[in-house]
């Protein structure tokens, strides 16, 4: 019986057609293989050492980020829209939408508060302006806002200083759209896979939301005469919405998957539905009927909160599954070698 050695200079005596089999194989009866079958390779699993995740999920609460994301959105396009309504003669949305913006940034900053677990930290952020840090941007931007949104509101409600109330207004309405957009970026600039790789669409997937729900409050608080505009933007934003969020599945292919499945999976269906509902009613009904526009508005307010916590969940999800960080490592790494 012949038999093989390892040395120094290489194999010897080595027997061919012996090669190790690698996974399982179709095997005959008696487990014999045949002639020229190839092995079969099992899937590959992705683990990392004593089963712990490859990234370390962020300790986000779920009720504080997605509704500080959501009330945010909300906050903001609805400063947008008291502008608008402000310019076009529509006084009872306008103030309607700049108490509604008040009520929604300070539940935003309680929520972001809340979760950082001490109110001076907030403060700590204020200590140093960092332009690269979306984190220090949004803390200065909130800073910002806040301020004005009240100032808006109250001065509106009061009569006083119309001047001043015009001016708050103004710069409300140009932060406002900053502060419904940078939590998307925020969330991006994180290495969790599935916000990180849809850094491009998260964006407008967020301002999209934002306007869709900024209208539904519109609905739900304007008279019927004014909320015209209100059923415009909310056709708008739910379309920017659907529209970037499909152009974000198409381009992240694998990687969209927790977007897809589980709870982030369920919240992103039913805001999908719910928008579709909500944009049609408004669309159809909410012009003749002050019912039909308060359960439009209140669904658009719904499917948007869905949309901000089904993007939460995807992201964490993605977080514990290691082929999300690991997949797209490997081809990034493939495709560098390849031009090299």
């Amino acid at each position: 019986m012949s038999t093989s050695d390892v040395g120094r200079e290489g194999v010897r005596g080595e027997r061919p057609d012996r090669e190790a089999r690698v996974g399982k194989g179709r095997h005959h009866r008696g487990g014999r293989r045949r002639r020229g079958e190839r092995a079969m390779v099992p899937d590959a699993e992705f683990t990392s050492y004593y089963g712990r995740p490859v990234l370390n999920p962020p300790t986000w609460k779920a009720l504080d980020i997605a509704g500080y994301f959501f009330l945010g959105g909300l906050a903001g396009a609805g400063s947008v829209l008291a502008a608008g309504a402000q310019l076009t003669g529509r006084p009872a949305t306008a103030r309607a939408m700049k108490v509604s913006s008040l009520a929604a940034i300070t539940g935003s900053a309680a929520a972001l508060v809340h979760d950082l677990g001490r109110p001076a930290r907030f403060h700590h952020m204020l200590r140093v302006m960092k332009p690269t840090s979306p984190m220090s941007v949004g803390s200065w931007l909130l800073a910002a806002y806040g301020p004005a949104a009240g100032a808006a509101a109250v001065l509106d409600a009061t009569g006083l200083f119309p001047r001043l109330g015009a001016a708050a207004t103004a710069g409300a309405a140009a932060l406002g759209s900053a502060v419904a957009a940078y939590t998307a970026v925020l969330a991006a600039d994180t290495a969790v896979p599935a916000w990180h790789e849809a850094h491009r669409e998260l964006p407008f997937v967020f301002v999209g939301s934002a306007a869709a729900a900024a209208s539904g409050m519109a609905l739900i608080a304007s008279p019927l005469g004014e909320n015209g505009p209100a059923r415009g933007a909310a056709a708008f934003g739910t379309a920017l919405e659907v529209a970037s969020l499909r152009l974000m599945e198409r381009r992240l292919g694998m990687i969209a998957e927790p977007y897809k499945e589980g709870r982030a999976g369920r919240l992103m269906r039913a805001a999908g539905l719910l928008s579709a509902a909500g944009t049609a009613a408004s669309t159809l009904l909410a012009g003749r009927s002050r019912a039909a526009a308060a359960l439009s508005g209140t669904t658009l307010l719904a499917a948007s909160a869905c949309t901000r916590f089904g993007v939460f969940h995807a992201g964490m999800q993605s977080a514990q599954d290691p082929k999300y960080t690991v997949l797209p490592q490997r081809e990034r790494r493939a495709t560098a070698q390849q031009e090299a």
